[in-house]
């Protein structure tokens, strides 16, 4: 099994679409890569040999030129406390958990805002023993 950058690539997918479960890299940064090492497009991660494996894992880790996982997720997380801590008005949409791109919130958003809770009128509670 192929592990770049702390992910184990999925083996019966095509070595394009296996390099996309990198956070970080995307379908053309993938595309590169590929084209860099010197594969084909076509093939599997299953049938690399560990010379290709190696090879691409140099170019994503060893080069500097990609940010992948930890260093990336990093990066991001101190971005969003950067805007938090200046209290601008992105920072107070992420403390709140509310989308930050002007999205509506009066009708959809349950993603960043959680499930709906319904308040039950009348409800009363069964008499004590």
């Amino acid at each position: 099994m192929a592990r770049i950058a702390g992910v184990d690539l999925p083996r019966n997918k095509r070595t394009v679409i296996a390099l996309t479960y990198i956070h970080g890299i995307g379908r053309t940064t993938a595309a590169h890569i590929v084209k860099k090492v010197g594969l084909s497009e076509s093939s599997r991660v299953q049938d690399l040999s560990e010379e290709e494996v190696g090879r691409m894992r140099e170019e994503i880790e060893k080069s500097g030129n990609y940010q992948v996982e930890g260093d990336l997720r990093r990066v991001e997380g101190l971005n969003v406390k950067r805007l938090i801590e200046i209290n601008c008005f992105r920072g107070q949409r992420h403390r709140r958990g509310l989308p930050t791109r002007g999205q509506r919130t009066k009708t959809n958003a349950r993603t960043r805002r959680g499930r709906k809770r319904v308040t039950v009128a009348g409800k009363k509670q069964a008499p004590g023993k």
